[in-house]
């Protein structure tokens, strides 16, 4: 997405909250993690390193991100844009823990947000009802799309674009959307 704001300057991007593993899902099968762990995480390091040139070191596999997806939002709220990307960079190339408020705060205040004010954001039960309900309209919305996995890129409310794609493909579907919006 850098690549292509960088080509593009009047692309506006919007982060949507996803989760992969909501509170309730079932368990993971045992065989299931296996494969994900000596499988499906080596050749997706593997790819991201050969295709974006980025180390992949990420932190523990199926832990709840509700609570960063909600520290996401409250960051916004302060006009903070980026918390997300640190959060993200603090997850797949630092391997931490982003489900623990302590990693979370600490990110938090990386970017300028005062920690104080972010913990009781994300945590006091008032605070945080309103920044889930956010979160909870973003999900809604990825399932009106039918969206099942990220990254999933949507342009213009109807191009999906799925997965970790290279930027001329979405210079391709700017094109698109441009050519269709004249």
């Amino acid at each position: 997405m850098k690549a292509l704001q960088e080509t593009e300057k009047d692309v506006e991007v919007v982060w949507h909250a996803y989760e992969l593993r909501p509170a309730g899902s079932p368990p993971i099968s045992p065989e299931y993690l296996a494969k994900i762990e000596n499988e499906s995480r080596p050749r997706f390091n593997q790819m991201m390193l050969e295709d974006h040139g980025v180390v992949i070191n990420s932190g523990p596999f199926g832990i709840n991100s509700r609570i960063t997806l909600i520290a996401d939002k409250y960051a916004e709220s302060q006009g903070n844009f980026d918390f997300h990307e640190a959060a993200t960079r603090a997850y797949w190339v630092e391997a931490k823990d982003i489900s623990q408020v302590s990693v979370l705060r600490e990110i938090a205040q990386s970017v300028g947000l005062d920690g104080e004010a972010f913990e009781k954001a994300i945590t006091e039960p008032a605070s945080r009802a309103l920044y889930d309900a956010e979160v909870s309209r973003d999900v809604r919305q990825a399932r009106e799309f039918g969206l099942q996995g990220v990254p999933a890129l949507v342009f213009n409310q109807r191009y999906l674009v799925p997965g970790a794609v290279p930027v001329e493909t979405l210079q391709q579907v700017l094109k698109q959307v441009r050519a269709e919006a004249k």
